[in-house]
């Protein structure tokens, strides 16, 4: 994509995108580090993804421009025990023709929003390798610090990588009891 002045257009995904979902996972997979998947699921694995996320109430967003989908990201719950149920975890991925146009600040951007809306108070991005600087600066930019690093966590693409968790604040954090 050439025309960096085109508007991100983000909103919540359909069952019509997941052919394109589907190919942008695929290429992150496949070429890539931030999964720690090494061969990319069916696209009705990724419809069943889909579709306990948004089952459960939370976002799953696409971001599209001139008619074409550029992106993808969504939270999940960070870990399945009850205490854990204010923290969400997030996930951003860019087709490989769209990166470094503000596809991955406006998807993220806008799931930080939606969940400071909501009931949850932490977000935690686990992102695969050190070296993603590109992911570890869109997160800081967004109010994200680097709460761990853990070395040699995976091996992927015949070589060890290490996972850098970095998180933030959603609305009041941890000022307040929740309310439930």
């Amino acid at each position: 994509m050439t025309d960096r002045d085109a508007s991100v257009h983000v909103r919540p995904s359909t069952t019509d995108d997941l052919a394109a979902i589907h190919a942008i996972y695929a290429h992150h997979v496949t070429n890539g580090l931030g999964s720690f998947e090494e061969v990319p699921p069916g696209i009705d694995e990724m419809a069943e993804r889909r579709l306990a996320i948004v089952e459960r109430g939370m976002p799953h967003l696409v971001a599209e421009a001139n008619g074409r989908l550029l992106g993808y990201a969504y939270v999940g719950p960070y870990r399945p025990r009850p205490a854990y149920r204010y923290t969400v975890e997030n996930s951003v991925y860019v087709a490989p023709e769209a990166t470094r146009l503000g596809v991955g600040r406006a998807l993220l951007g806008t799931l930080i929003e939606i969940c400071e809306a909501g009931r949850w108070r932490q977000m935690v991005a686990v992102i695969g390798d050190r070296g993603n600087t590109a992911s570890i600066a869109l997160h800081a930019a967004l109010g994200f610090h680097e709460a761990g690093h853990l070395k040699a966590v995976g091996f992927k693409h015949g070589r060890w990588v290490d996972v850098v968790i970095m998180q933030r604040a959603l609305g009041v954090g941890d000022d307040e009891r929740p309310g439930d």
